[in-house]
């Protein structure tokens, strides 16, 4: 596996590009950069299903928001609100991420 910069970070506000939840845009909770995956709040949900603990208690449904593989996701840019790639910019000695639609500073 090739490993290249997460071009994002906790925080961000992403759209899903395909999938069960095509379209839909959800805030960045947790990145994982060695697996190239973020997990997406509201997005990719999937369920658990909880034992009840003592007599008389009823089991439970948890839903938890799975991986999503960054390549299925986009950047929102906050400034233009529209899905978008990433360049990267240096300045007074540090990097910044910019919107490759209307070039604005991200960070």
């Amino acid at each position: 596996m090739i490993m290249t910069k997460l071009n994002l970070k906790k925080g961000d506000l992403v759209k899903l590009l395909s999938g069960k939840d095509k379209g839909k845009e959800g805030k960045v909770i947790k990145t994982f950069p060695k697996d190239q995956k973020v997990v997406v709040e509201g997005l990719n949900i999937h369920y658990r299903f909880a034992r009840p603990r003592r007599a008389g208690e009823k089991g439970q449904r948890l839903e938890i928001p799975a991986a999503v593989t960054i390549s299925k996701i986009m950047l929102v840019c906050p400034h233009c609100g529209k899905p978008t790639r990433i360049s990267h910019e240096r300045s007074n000695e540090r990097n910044f991420r910019k919107c490759k639609k209307c070039g604005k500073l991200i960070n």
